[in-house]
């Protein structure tokens, strides 16, 4: 027994007791006859107790005996319990294992407890010691004890009503326990409706100790008793019901006599009432009497519930018999009139007579109980389950217990909220004409967040509820600060890894912190909200006038230590600040567009507005909480969905591979790739459909710039979480050809006819373009449009200019596309010729197809000079060739540093590490080093020369390598170079393996074989090098045996034969056949996802020659002096975030074309929604209809057994050895000739 164990017992002991009588008082007051007196009569008398006297137990004084009383005295004296038990602690307590069925395990908690117990106890001992959830409602079921019968359709809805009420509400359910009457009917709901978890099935039973049958078998302490409840059927005790799941055995010191339990129920329920409902309402738990049937003692139960301050809601079932009936019949009869007529009254005087059979004058004053229930007939809901204008009975029956409580409309919504009955709160809490104190419905939506109550959420939101107005600053970190165990953990955790130090105890999350946290987890060049410089100046500009925050200096002394991580990114200076969810404008701009009617005012800082957050921030916090309900109902809401669903893939992704790398619970990483799933799925769903619906605007979707996502489009967020499906769908891949195409009409022979233009330019003028219509989604460079701009410029003033400029911010068609338009009514004809003739040729140069071209002729063309220069004997100086082949190399290591200065990552460190993730890269950083050391050696004398030389030599490997780069790009060699690429990189630990046994073998025949080896650097090579050789197939057949060139033997050279033929057996037949499996296995598996893969990997190649510049190299350096130019105005000519939004491929879109774009996906997502509910429906459906024909085919199937068996017995007396029959018809049921066996 362990420790808690022990003080979980002794805890027990030490707070309940039992009750024993002490004192033999006897029943009979008859005197006794014989003389003297009998011993045997004596045993045969029953105390007051209900024992008998050898049933006490004696340790005080020997049992009294019983004899006549003497002359003049009374002989009288009335048992009680006060004086005449004595109180031990409680020996019966434990878990009872109940015996009658076989189908499912039934075990329950009990407990003897004396009746005079604090219900302070009772309840330490059921939330703690039994660790019962804490309720947010509480049934008391009262009716008769005895057992009596309920119509179908009655009993059908008590059951149903009464478990799924609680089990949708986390309620207890009081009964008597016993396996009679109505506790009876409610173990018979438990069993049918109710659940296999024992801490979810709270149904008590208040149980006297003394009525229960075979009670002393339960005796022990923390004991584990098989009960068999179906009991003796000569007993008068009763038995418990096996579908409860606890039990207090309520003891006074009696035997077999019930009602002792009462008093200590309703203390009981009186305390579980002062319980909170939940930890965030201050409203306590409501409590409903249900009353089936019963007795006249029912009578003074209900009047006592509904006469107590506050009243207790009775919920009557109508139609159940007795007391319930008469209950339902009075309050019909009193709803107009609350007087009985007085014949009525005769009448009703009679019914209660013949129904409970008591005399007249105890039927007056059951009727006088019953009248005074009716003066509370507001706290009486009579349910009628035979009427069809009633709820359904667990609606009613919480309706009922929410009107009960008298509570503001405020307060019912929290209680609605604490049951997570959204049905309940809209019928009868969110109507029309409430009237809602200031701020109740956001404390609502407050709670509905933190309690993760999605239909309330949605519920709220549909009554009006507007983000603008609910978050701020405050709700939103109380969001992020809320305690939830594991997932608050990991959050902290990754706030730790972010700022790269430990958070003190008790450190609140702030809204900086989490823009952290979305920058770490999302990566690359994304900037969260919460942690622009607009942002940071706002912050600062509220906190110098409020007081609320601590000031610098104190946040400073708190957060020691901190202040090293928290000076990243900003001042020391700058405290943390609040933030917003809208991207910053510039400093031109005081506020942003819309703040003046959306910007709310945060608690405490009232002298300035905060800006507005929207339904991204909630999502993103939903995410970040591991809330994936929540987010699923939030992606639903708002705009960008598309953009939303491709962030939750990534944060989720981002946040398992944390895990992992934190070595935490397995369970935690497969949460975050199934949700991480489950919203890939979704966005590849909805781009899906809305490229079903217009391919156009879904290829749009793709690139728009996403201001409220740091202006990254869907397709850079797909492709940074590695979202495969997503970027190898046929919308992707469109707009991807279009992108690598350009303004090309590509058609039949245009490699041809590209490779002919750039050889002669004039052909340029010969090719077909796209029309502006075909080119109207696909996103321009930001150098693109600059370049048109400067085109202008050349015919047109600065004020024409900047005006088509504002209309293509406007609109947001490409600017290229209609600014020839508008300038042609200004410009001659000839101008506007020269200008589209330029336009072309820098279309046709900037296309990433041509890049291509390009590109690839002048590496061949390197390759060529490179194998030139080190065929050919080398001089003393370098020969032209050799001088274009280092221009070349320069110029392409100059492009390498300006791909890393210009990649997305903010941070020197990352954006090198990004960088040399790419296995060409590598391969690239390599061979340019390698080549600048051979270029340094090549120019010295002698031997250096020749060292520089061979270097030249082995640096050429790198450089046709990467012509298998090239090949990537072709459809067909692309999947094959994937699949190549995975053998690599999967071969390792083989090849270790195969490393292992050459190494074995090879330096155990060196040995043998050169005993008298001298040391040297050749032993090494002598070592692995003939073993390798054997791999393929030499094996040296003239070297087996070492003595057959006449030369004196090694001691021991046998062996080496014996050797070589174990070797080559292990590794030619078996290591080699391994990694030939081993390959074949990953052929076939990639075969099926390798042009998957290759769409994936097309991204990044197109993205590659998108942003590349058009001239090859050693030329490319010319456009390194253009952008270096063109850099250093923009920095000191352009806006602070230029370089933010000109990073990327991306579709600048103009006010109402964004508008247009966001209705049309909104429009998508509606019709997407739709489709899975009729998918849901039509599946339903189609289970539905497989249940019929199942059930159809048993039942012809039965039929047709039935008419076999009838045919049998009609042919069996006629039949015999020479008879014949009709055919046989087989599958059906009737009546034709068939054979009889």
């Amino acid at each position: 027994m362990n420790f808690i164990d022990k003080s979980c017992r002794s805890w027990i002991e030490e707070t309940f007791s039992k009750r024993e009588c002490v004192k033999f008082i006897p029943s009979s007051r008859d005197l006794h006859r014989c003389n003297p007196v009998c011993q045997v009569c004596q045993n045969l008398i029953r105390c007051c107790c209900g024992r008998l006297m050898v049933e006490h137990s004696w340790q005080e004084s020997p049992p009294p005996t019983v004899s006549s009383p003497d002359p003049g005295q009374d002989g009288t004296e009335d048992w009680s319990m006060e004086l005449h038990t004595r109180v031990s602690p409680t020996d019966a307590y434990g878990t009872i294992d109940f015996q009658d069925s076989a189908t499912r395990v039934c075990r329950a908690k009990f407990v003897r407890v004396a009746v005079d117990t604090k219900p302070e106890a009772l309840l330490q001992l059921m939330l703690k010691e039994w660790q019962m959830e804490r309720p947010k409602l509480l049934f008391t079921v009262h009716g008769g004890c005895e057992n009596f019968t309920l119509p179908p359709k009655l009993k059908q809805s008590f059951s149903k009503g009464l478990i799924t009420a609680a089990r949708s509400t986390d309620a207890w359910i009081l009964t008597d326990g016993i396996n009679t009457g109505v506790s009876k009917y409610v173990g018979e709901a438990v069993k049918t409706f109710g659940g296999h978890n024992l801490r979810k099935r709270s149904t008590v039973g208040i149980t006297p100790w003394g009525v229960i049958d075979n009670n002393t078998d339960l005796i022990g302490r923390n004991v584990f008793r098989p009960y068999q409840p179906l009991g003796n059927p000569l007993s008068k005790r009763a038995c418990f019901n096996s579908f409860h799941s606890h039990f207090l055995l309520v003891d006074d010191g009696t035997l077999g006599k019930s009602g002792c339990q009462q008093g200590l129920r309703r203390k009981l329920e009186k305390h579980i009432q002062l319980l909170k409902i939940h930890p965030r309402l201050n409203q306590r738990v409501p409590m409903v009497c249900v009353v089936v049937e019963g007795g006249p003692a029912i009578v003074s139960t209900v009047l006592d519930y509904v006469s107590h301050n506050p009243p207790v809601p009775v919920f009557v079932f109508e139609g159940s018999g007795r007391a319930a009936d008469l209950l339902a019949f009075l309050h019909k009869q009193t709803d107009i009139d609350r007087q009985l007529d007085e014949d009525i009254k005769q009448d009703f005087l009679v019914r209660i007579g013949e129904v409970f059979g008591v005399d007249r004058e105890e039927a007056s004053r059951l009727c006088t109980l019953l009248l005074e229930c009716m003066d509370h007939r507001q706290s009486i809901t009579i349910f009628d389950s035979e009427s069809e204008d009633h709820l359904a009975p667990d609606a009613a029956i919480l309706t009922t217990t929410l009107k009960g409580t008298k509570a503001s409309s405020a307060e019912q919504l929290n209680v609605a909220l604490a049951w997570d009955r959204a049905d309940i709160a809209q019928k009868d809490v969110l109507v029309y004409g409430q009237n809602w104190q200031v701020g109740s419905l956001e404390q609502a939506m407050l709670d509905s967040l933190v309690m993760d109550r999605v239909s309330f959420v949605k519920l709220l939101i549909d009554n009006g509820m507007t983000m603008s107005r609910f978050l701020t600053v405050d709700r939103l970190e109380e969001l992020y600060n809320m305690p939830l165990g594991q997932t608050g953990h990991f959050l902290h955790h990754l706030v730790e890894d972010v700022k790269q130090t430990s958070l003190p105890l008790g450190y609140r999350l702030t809204l900086i912190d989490m823009g952290l946290v979305i920058e770490y987890l999302i990566g690359g060049a994304y900037r969260s909200t919460y942690t622009r410089k607009h942002f940071r100046a706002t912050y600062n500009q509220l906190q110098n006038k409020d007081g609320r925050r601590v000031s610098t200096s104190s946040l400073s002394k708190q957060k020691k230590g901190l202040i090293p991580n928290l000076q990243r990114g900003r001042s020391p200076q700058d405290p943390h600040f609040f933030r917003t969810a809208q991207p910053y404008k510039g400093k031109d701009q005081s506020m942003p567009h819309g703040t003046s009617e959306e910007s709310v005012w945060s608690p405490g800082l009232c002298e300035a507005p905060l800006l507005c957050f929207n339904f991204n921030d909630l999502f993103v916090w939903a995410v970040l909480q591991q809330r994936q309900q929540m987010a699923l109902f939030l992606w639903q809401h708002g705009e960008e969905a598309l953009a939303r669903a491709t962030v939750a893939c990534k944060l989720y992704r981002s946040m398992a591979f944390e895990a992992r790398q934190s070595s935490m619970n397995d369970n935690i990483e497969e949460q975050f790739k199934t949700y991480s799933l489950e919203f890939g799925q979704l966005a590849v769903n909805v781009l899906d459909c809305a490229f079903r619906q217009n391919e156009k605007m879904a290829m749009k979707l793709l690139t728009s710039e996403m201001e409220a996502w740091s202006h990254f489009t869907c397709l850079q967020i797909a492709v940074s979480s590695c979202h495969r499906p997503f970027v190898s769908h046929s919308c992707t891949q469109t707009l991807l050809t279009d992108l690598w195409t350009g303004p090309l009409n590509m058609t039949k022979n245009s490699f041809l006819k590209i490779i002919l233009s750039l050889l002669l330019p004039p052909a340029i003028l010969l090719l077909e373009f796209k029309s502006k219509a075909e080119m109207c989604h696909v996103p321009q460079s930001h150098e693109a449009i600059q370049f048109v701009r400067d085109t202008l410029k050349t015919g047109a003033t600065h004020e024409e200019t900047n005006h088509l400029a504002n209309q293509d911010a406007e609109h947001g068609v490409p600017f290229q596309n209609r600014c020839c338009d508008s300038v042609s009514e200004c410009l001659s004809p000839f101008t506007m010729h020269c200008l589209s003739w330029i336009t072309r040729l820098y279309e046709f140069y900037t296309a990433p197809v041509v890049k291509f071209c390009f590109h690839t002729m002048s590496y061949l063309a390197f390759l060529m000079l490179f194998s030139y220069t080190i065929l050919v004997k080398m001089d003393n100086e370098p020969s032209v060739q050799e001088c274009l082949v280092i221009l070349y190399i320069l110029s392409t290591a100059v492009e390498k540093t300006r791909e890393v200065l210009m990649s997305e990552p903010r941070q020197m460190r990352q954006k090198l590490k990004i960088w040399f993730s790419e296995y060409w890269n590598l391969s690239d950083f390599i061979a340019i080093i390698l080549f600048l050391a051979g270029l340094v050696m090549r120019c010295h004398a002698e031997p250096y020369r020749t060292a520089g030389r061979i270097t030249y030599c082995l640096d050429i490997v790198f450089w046709f390598v990467r012509v298998m780069e090239l090949l990537a790009v072709n459809q067909h060699a692309g999947p094959y170079l994937t699949m190549i690429t995975k053998m690599t990189s999967n071969m390792f630990f083989i090849v270790v393996m195969m490393a292992i046994v050459l190494l074995s073998f090879g330096v155990s025949r060196k040995a043998i074989l050169s005993p008298d080896e001298a040391p040297s650097w050749s032993l090494a090579r002598d070592v692995v090098f003939q073993p390798y050789w054997m791999i393929f197939g030499e094996v040296y057949a003239s070297e087996i045996d070492p003595c057959d060139d006449g030369h004196p033997c090694p001691p021991a050279s046998f062996l080496t034969a014996f050797l070589q033929a174990v070797y080559m057996f292990f590794q030619y037949v078996i290591m080699v056949n391994i990694l030939i499996a081993f390959f074949n296995n990953i052929y076939f598996d990639m075969a099926s996802t390798s042009n998957r893969l290759w769409k994936y990997n097309r991204y990044h190649y197109i993205m590659t020659y998108q942003d590349r510049p058009w001239l090859p190299p050693p030329l490319i350096l010319l456009s390194h002096v253009t952008l270096g130019f063109r850099a250093i105005y923009n920095h000191f000519n352009g806006d602070p975030e230029g370089e933010e939004k000109g990073s990327g491929l991306k579709l600048y879109l103009g006010h109402d074309d964004r508008k247009k774009l966001h209705e049309f996906e909104e429009k998508v997502v509606q019709a997407f929604i739709h489709e899975q509910n009729e998918d849901f429906h039509s599946s339903q459906m189609k289970r539905i209809r497989a249940t019929a024909d199942r059930r159809d085919v048993h039942h012809s199937g039965r039929s047709l057994r039935e008419g076999q068996h009838h045919s049998r017995q009609s042919c069996e007396p006629g039949l015999s050895a020479g008879s014949t029959t009709g055919p046989v018809s087989a599958g059906s049921g009737h009546n034709s000739p068939a054979f009889c066996f």
